[in-house]
């Protein structure tokens, strides 16, 4: 890398400028105001197509490529929508519909990734002798675990409250499932944790179970964070797939809180903790993600909608934040999802979420991307079988096939 013509010049291999004229006959790249501004301003976009494939920050035809795709990138990663003026949801989450990939319909296509392929390819053919390191298709399964048993280790009080919550609404079979699991009659149905390691383990698909280790709250309602059962279950949960926090509520803002949730997940389980995702996915940028390294994280699994499955990024791949209010780049790698269990309610059938799941891993296998789904024990009760154990199983064989059985 260098700003010095003279020594761009001399160079005798491949060169590529970024700047507003060529130099030689070089590989030109015009380049947008965006990179070399300061701060905040409102930056026009208009989409366009490149090979069918939307774009935005055209160049001219002196370019190696139609568009400037460094800036054009740097825009969806740096998340650079989400400093300006925009009206946050109840929980203080940016809204999807105020993204720019939503209201221009590519939000479900990972077009960063696409981009960099094509300029893999634009270069491979200005130079041939140019060799690039092999990137693969990974899938990850993410397991919220906000709450790790539905009805065992609540306690008399919160017990006896929702026995009569349930009675109040006459919610009957509920109250017959929550004393039959009490009496060891039934299995707790959020106690899936046998179950889904031996899926894991039989589809050879990684898992990272991210655990709520915070005090009761309106938001937060686990179990007893003293409870030496619920100590049990997370080393236990420890010893075959990767175990992280989930942060609270209140943590989003609050560093002490953050800290303490960690330290005790790390006295939990004896082994340091460096992945984080936040409760309800709320990110505030760019001051969550300092938090976040200031309380010794250096993963984010945050980065998503909770509603809508897509690319909040445009990224299927994982990368480094920049913080536009400082100028900088800060360690904390971000590894986006593309589908929350909780999006899929909005298809009508199982099938059709198992169809939206197929297409989604298509595209992030051609790009040869990080397929990441966020699942949870409240919606997988691998107890019974049901349609959404079914989905889960369909998921996990996705990484070997393109089929759905």
């Amino acid at each position: 890398m260098t700003t010095k013509v003279e020594d761009f010049i001399a160079h005798k291999g491949p060169k590529i400028t970024y700047t507003k004229q060529p130099l030689q006959s070089e590989f030109f790249v015009k380049s947008n105001e965006l990179l070399f501004e300061q701060g905040i301003s409102d930056v026009e976009i208009n989409i366009q197509k490149w090979d069918g494939v939307p774009c935005f920050f055209p160049t001219n035809d002196k370019c190696a490529l139609p568009f400037d795709i460094f800036a054009a990138s740097f825009y969806l990663l740096s998340r650079y929508e989400e400093y300006l003026p925009h009206v946050k949801d109840e929980h203080g989450r940016f809204p999807v519909e105020e993204s720019l990939a939503y209201q221009e319909n590519f939000l479900e296509i990972p077009v960063i990734d696409i981009w960099v392929k094509k300029l893999k390819e634009a270069l491979q053919e200005r130079y041939p002798e140019m060799h690039f390191p092999k990137k693969s298709y990974k899938q990850t399964s993410i397991m919220d675990i906000s709450v790790a048993y539905a009805y065992l280790k609540k306690g008399f009080v919160r017990t006896l409250g929702g026995t009569l919550l349930d009675l109040f609404h006459f919610r009957i079979r509920r109250v017959v499932e929550r004393y039959l699991v009490l009496l060891r009659f039934r299995r707790d149905p959020l106690d899936f944790f046998d179950q889904v390691t031996a899926l894991h383990k039989k589809y050879d698909v990684p898992a990272i179970f991210f655990f709520l280790m915070a005090d009761y709250s309106a938001y937060d309602k686990n179990i007893s964070v003293i409870n030496p059962q619920f100590r049990s279950l997370v080393k236990s949960v420890a010893d075959y797939s990767i175990v992280s926090l989930m942060a609270s509520y209140k943590s989003l803002s609050n560093l002490s809180s953050l800290k303490k949730e960690r330290k005790r997940l790390i006295d939990y389980i004896n082994r340091p903790v460096k992945r984080v995702r936040q409760r309800y996915n709320r990110l505030n940028i760019p001051d969550a993600y300092r938090l976040m390294v200031d309380a010794g994280f250096n993963e984010d699994y945050t980065m998503g909608y909770t509603g809508q499955t897509g690319f909040r990024a445009g990224t299927c791949s994982p990368f480094y934040f920049y913080d536009i209010s400082f100028e900088e780049q800060i360690p904390i790698q971000i590894n986006s999802f593309c589908i929350q269990y909780t999006a899929l309610y909005q298809y009508k059938s199982i099938k059709q979420a198992e169809d939206k799941i197929l297409e989604l891993s298509n595209r992030i296998k051609e790009v040869d991307g990080d397929f990441n789904i966020v699942f949870s024990n409240e919606v997988l009760n691998l107890n019974d079988s049901s349609e959404w154990e079914k989905l889960y199983v369909n998921y996990l064989k996705m990484s070997s096939t393109n089929e759905i059985e």
